[in-house]
């Protein structure tokens, strides 16, 4: 045989080599070896079977009623003939969740899911589909607790996140885009991230997991599948995963969680104080060497602030022994540490350093019942806001409470809302809102803002 021959014959064999190994002959497996060098390949899936069985689908439906300046108008209406039920539209949110107490069937999941939801449906990785009951929820951190009544649950154990490190592997699971139960894995890529998006505590893990719309609410797992977090935004210009996602610790998911079911809320502790940051000039009034810390510019009577003897003009150089940067670093320990938490503050007090322990009581926040403004707003409660709503720049009156059923629900008006105006008037506090009683209007127009911003509310 020529050596042209012999050549042509070689590449032949090669090619029908590498034919079999792309296409194997039907009947015969195409796996891995089990192991290469005598060690076992690496795999996530004995893991994974153990922790997708505890990760569900959950849907939700709200029905949102339209809001028309002209046509919600009561004499307009009946000028047309219209009815007088305002029209509705039907949203639907779908996100995921994690068992995490498979004997009474409780869910995490973040508040933004189920958020003013009418329904809540929960499937199970199995197939199985189920009214999900909900317990309590925290715009505040993003939190919230549904619960379910099912038997043969599986449930993840809660991880301490205070011990995860910059570099650990950690794995995503959701249903991304609506596509079905998905796992990704990637790494811890920073802790104690804050200053993103609408919740007001932040704490964030952030992951290069690969994080989509459809995952919020998912478990974070290490590689032990354990629980470290809830998989709750992403940072993207373009809506799809560039790598920088945010989970929320379990620690903190688990004292929020532990508040719901007792108490259906969050029951905050705080210091009482007002603070804001330190600018050179400010520096240099108060005769300060550097600009670190926070000056203290207000303490509210009665506070735990004012009973651990702190007073304005006060500089916080320290809190719990880590150095404090900003008033988000402040705000961000107040409302993540249990309630009767203590904390250490160092300060600086006319140029002398000290040590102050304060201890975390429950906000006292004034409330007024709607009915004693305006029978229209009967089963509407309102409240003061909070320190943490006043830092972000909220003015108004807080809505906190909206009874269901009530013409104030039916018009559209939800709890967590602000009341920024009344008719033609602007409402900066509850203490303005509570002047308007026993003004009688002819119609009751409501300015409202949450935030994604202002809208009218009608109620008739």
């Amino acid at each position: 045989m020529s050596p042209r021959h012999l050549s042509r014959l070689t590449a032949l064999l090669v090619a029908a080599v590498l034919t079999c190994s792309l296409f194997p002959v039907p009947g015969r497996a195409a796996t891995l070896p089990a192991a290469v060098d005598g060690q076992p390949m690496p795999s996530l899936a004995p893991m994974l079977t153990r922790v997708t069985p505890a990760v569900v689908n959950i849907s939700s439906t709200t029905r949102v009623p339209v809001r028309d300046a002209y046509f919600d108008d009561p004499m307009v209406r009946q000028f047309f003939g219209l009815p007088a039920t305002p029209r509705e539209r039907v949203e639907q949110s779908l996100g995921s969740g994690v068992i995490v107490d498979a004997a009474r069937g409780y869910i995490l999941t973040n508040n933004h899911v189920i958020a003013g939801a009418d329904d809540i449906s929960v499937t199970l990785q199995d197939g199985r589909t189920f009214k999900g009951k909900l317990i309590g929820t925290d715009p505040a951190t993003d939190v919230a607790v549904v619960q379910i009544h099912a038997d043969n649950l599986h449930a993840l154990p809660l991880s301490d996140s205070s011990t995860l490190r910059v570099g650990d592997y950690v794995v995503a699971v959701g249903e991304p885009f609506g596509l079905g139960q998905t796992v990704t894995a990637g790494i811890v890529s920073a802790l104690g991230r804050s200053g993103l998006g609408d919740s007001s505590y932040q704490n964030f893990i952030q992951t290069d997991a690969s994080i989509n719309p459809g995952n919020s609410g998912g478990p974070l797992v290490n590689l032990r599948g354990e629980l470290v977090g809830i998989n709750t935004m992403i940072f993207s210009p373009s809506g799809g995963n560039v790598g920088i996602g945010f989970a929320i610790p379990s620690n903190l998911t688990s004292e929020v969680m532990k508040q719901l079911i007792a108490h259906g809320k969050v029951q905050r502790g705080s210091l009482g104080l007002q603070a804001q940051a330190i600018t050179p000039r400010i520096a240099q009034a108060l005769k300060l060497k550097d600009s670190k810390g926070v000056v203290v510019t207000g303490v509210s009577d009665g506070s735990a602030a004012a009973r651990a003897g702190l007073q304005p003009g006060d500089v916080l150089t320290s809190l719990n022994g880590k150095p404090l940067h900003s008033v988000q670093q402040l705000r961000n320990t107040e409302g993540l540490l249990p309630l009767g938490s203590t904390l250490q503050l160092g300060i600086v007090r006319a140029g002398h350093a000290q040590q102050v322990n304060a201890t975390l009581a429950a906000e006292k926040l004034a409330t007024l019942d709607g009915g004693q403004l305006d029978p229209r707003l009967a089963g509407v409660r309102f409240s003061e806001l909070s320190q943490a709503q006043r830092d972000q720049g909220w003015y108004g009156a807080a809505i906190s409470a909206v009874q269901p059923g009530s013409r104030a629900a039916q018009a559209g008006l939800s709890p967590g809302e602000v009341l920024i105006g009344v008719s033609n008037q602007r409402i900066t506090s509850l203490r303005m809102l509570r002047g308007l009683a026993g003004v009688h209007l002819r119609q009751l127009v409501l300015v409202v803002a949450d935030a994604e911003g202002s809208h009218y509310v009608l109620i008739n």
